[in-house]
C-alpha cells in the first residue's frame, strides 16, 4: 500500500494569541468599552489591549509561572479581565476564570480542585478574597486589577495589576504553542455534586471562534457592537470575546452593574446592536422597557442561552425589532453546539410559525456532531418524535474532567439533556433527564409545563417540579411568579392548561411565590426548589386524582 498524499500547505498552530494579535493589526481602533465598578467608562481599542496583553505575557513570564499553570480569575466584565484573557494563555499559561457569585465553599473547592497559584481579583471583590485567601494556600499571588493606590486596606500582600504591566515590556512577542494546549479553565455549575473542571485547548478556541462569528451562529461582522451580559466567567461569555477580535467587531463590557436600567443606558449609549444574556435577563429589561414605554433604537439582536426560551419571551423582543437568536451547549461543549437560526423555506412562513421554530434548540453547527440514545443505549432516529439522551461530539467538545476524568463514553459526551431530533436537524429539548417527571409510568416535560404558565399574560416566571405521589409516583407541582400588580387563582392558571397538553400532564398543584431561586449563572435552580419543598404535601384533590386517560 502507497503512503498518502500530503497536502502542500502551511501548517501555523491555532493559538489564542493569533485572535487579538489580527484584531490589534486590522481592527486597532475598534472600541473595547468597559464600564467600572465605579460607574466610570473606559475606552481604548484593540491595538492597546494586545500591546498590555503582551506586557502582561511578559510580566507573567519573569514570576516564574510555568507552563500550564492555572491562574484563577475573580472578575467582571472589563478590559483587564480581557486582556487577562490573552496575557495569561498567550505565556502559555491557563486562565482559570471563577464564578464570585458563587458560595464561598464552592469558590474554595474550584479554587483548589484546580491548584491555582495566583488569583486576579476586582477591587470590589476583596472582603471575598479576605475569606478566600486562608483557605486556598496554593496560591502565592494575590493580584488586584487596579493602580497602586487603588489597591484595598488588607492584611494580605496585595499586588497591583497595573504595576504588574509596568514590570513587563513592548518587546515581547507571543511564543509558538503547540495548538493542542490548554488556554484556559472552566468549571461546571456543580448543581449534582462538585464542579467539574473542563480545560480547553488553544485550538478548540479558536475552532469555536470562527464558527461562532458565521451567519448561522452568531453572526458577527466588522459593523456589530457586541454586549456580552453574560459574564467572562460564564464559559467565557459564550466565546464573544475571542469571536469579536476576528471581524473587529465593537466590544462593550458591562461591569458587574447588570441591572435593567444600567444595560438600558449602555445599549443606547454605545449603539449595541447584539447582546448576549440568559432568559432571566431579558424578562426583566423586557420590563424595564415596558413599564416606561421606552424604545432600543439600535439593539437588533438576542443571543439566549443557559435555559430553554419560552415562545412568549421571542415575541415580546420581537416587539422591539429584536430577533431572538437561542443557542444551546454546555460547559463541556466550548458552548456553541446548536443555533436556532432559521433556513431557507423558513423565510417563506409566518412571523408566529417562524417564532415557534426560533423557541427550538435549533441545528448543529459545523464541527460539531449530535445523537440521540434510548434507554437501553441505543441509537434513535431523527423523526422529531423519538426522545433520548442527546450525545455529542466535535472539535470542541470535552473528552476528560480535569485533571484527568473520563467525560465522554465511546467517543461521545452524554450531555444530561433528553430531547428530539428531526430529519433537518432541529433540536428541541425536552427537560434535563434529572428534572423529567416520571407520572403513573409516562413522562412529562417540565419545560413544557413551564412554557405554558409564562404564556398566561399575568404569570412572569415559573418553574415545574416533581415531587412523590402515593399513587403516580410522581406528579407535577407548579411555581409561578406574577407580573406586579396582577392576581390570578390557583384554579385560574390549572385551566390556562386546558387544550395545549395532555390533560393527564396538567400540574396538579400550584404555589405562587414571590421569586424563584437562581444559580449563580442565573439559571433556574431546581435542586434549591426541591431542597425548599421538601416537606410539601398534595392537597387531598391531587392525592385522590382519578386516572385519566392517556
Amino acid at each position: 500500500m502507497s503512503a498518502p498524499l500530503f497536502g502542500q500547505m502551511m501548517t501555523l498552530p491555532l493559538q489564542v494569541s493569533s485572535l487579538i494579535t489580527h484584531a490589534a493589526r486590522w481592527h486597532g481602533d475598534r472600541p473595547i468599552v468597559s464600564r467600572l465598578a465605579d460607574g466610570r467608562v473606559h475606552r481604548y481599542g484593540y491595538r492597546e489591549c494586545e500591546r498590555r496583553s503582551r506586557r502582561l505575557a511578559r510580566a507573567l513570564q519573569r514570576q516564574g509561572v510555568e507552563p500550564g499553570e492555572r491562574l484563577a480569575t475573580l472578575a467582571w466584565n472589563s478590559f483587564r479581565h480581557l486582556e487577562l484573557y490573552f496575557g495569561i494563555a498567550g505565556a502559555g499559561a491557563v486562565c482559570h476564570t471563577v464564578n464570585p457569585r458563587l458560595h464561598l465553599e464552592q469558590i474554595v473547592f474550584i479554587v483548589n480542585d484546580a491548584q491555582d497559584t495566583w488569583v486576579f481579583f476586582d477591587a470590589n471583590l476583596a472582603p471575598l478574597i479576605e475569606a478566600l485567601a486562608p483557605r486556598c494556600p496554593r496560591v502565592r499571588r494575590w493580584v488586584c486589577l487596579c493602580a497602586p493606590e487603588e489597591r484595598p486596606a488588607s492584611q494580605l500582600a496585595i499586588e497591583s495589576y497595573e504595576a504588574m504591566l509596568e514590570a513587563g515590556d513592548d518587546d515581547f512577542r507571543w511564543p509558538a504553542l503547540d495548538e493542542r494546549t490548554a488556554c484556559s479553565l472552566c468549571y461546571t455549575s456543580g448543581t449534582t455534586g462538585n464542579p467539574k473542571g473542563v480545560l480547553y485547548s488553544h485550538r478548540a478556541t479558536v475552532l469555536h471562534s470562527i464558527v461562532a462569528c458565521l451567519p448561522d451562529a452568531n453572526a458577527l461582522d466588522a459593523a456589530t457592537v457586541v454586549l456580552p451580559i453574560v459574564p467572562m466567567f460564564h464559559v467565557n461569555a459564550w466565546g464573544l470575546p475571542y469571536a469579536s477580535c476576528i471581524v473587529g467587531a465593537k466590544l462593550v463590557l458591562p461591569g458587574p452593574r447588570l441591572d435593567p436600567a444600567s444595560l438600558y443606558e449602555l445599549i443606547e449609549t454605545e449603539r449595541a446592536t447584539l447582546a448576549a444574556a440568559v432568559p432571566t435577563v431579558w424578562i426583566g429589561l423586557l420590563e424595564y422597557l415596558e413599564a416606561g414605554e421606552r424604545p432600543l433604537h439600535s439593539l437588533r439582536r438576542a443571543l439566549i442561552g443557559g435555559a430553554a426560551v419560552p415562545v412568549t419571551l421571542i415575541r415580546a423582543l420581537a416587539r422591539h425589532g429584536i430577533e431572538v437568536r437561542q443557542g444551546w451547549g454546555m460547559t463541556e461543549t466550548g458552548p456553541l453546539v446548536t443555533t436556532s437560526a432559521p433556513l431557507a423555506r423558513h423565510l417563506e412562513l409566518s412571523t408566529a410559525e417562524r417564532q415557534e421554530i426560533s423557541a427550538q434548540q435549533g441545528r448543529p453547527l459545523f464541527g460539531t456532531e449530535l445523537a440521540l440514545l434510548g434507554p437501553e443505549g441505543e441509537q434513535l432516529p431523527f423523526d422529531g418524535q423519538s426522545m433520548g439522551q442527546v450525545m455529542v461530539r466535535g472539535h470542541w467538545i470535552a473528552e476528560r474532567y480535569f485533571p484527568d476524568i473520563p467525560a465522554a463514553v465511546d467517543g461521545w459526551l452524554p450531555t444530561g439533556d433528553i430531547g428530539t431530533l428531526d430529519t433537518e436537524g432541529f433540536l428541541q429539548l425536552r427537560d434535563r433527564a434529572k428534572d423529567l417527571i416520571k407520572s403513573g409510568g409516562e413522562w412529562i416535560s417540565s419545560i413544557d409545563l413551564e412554557s405554558i404558565a409564562v404564556a398566561h399574560p399575568a404569570v412572569q416566571h415559573a418553574a415545574c417540579i416533581a415531587r412523590p405521589h402515593p399513587r403516580w409516583g410522581e406528579r407535577p407541582l407548579l411555581l409561578a411568579v406574577l407580573k406586579p400588580g396582577q392576581i390570578l387563582a390557583r384554579e385560574q392558571l390549572l385551566a390556562h392548561f386546558e387544550g395545549k397538553i395532555a390533560r393527564w400532564a396538567i400540574p396538579d398543584d400550584v404555589l405562587f411565590v414571590t421569586e424563584l431561586p437562581l444559580t449563580a449563572t442565573g439559571k433556574l435552580n431546581k435542586l434549591k426548589l426541591r431542597e425548599l419543598l421538601g416537606d410539601y404535601c398534595w392537597p387531598e384533590s391531587a392525592r385522590t386524582r382519578e386516572p385519566v386517560s392517556r
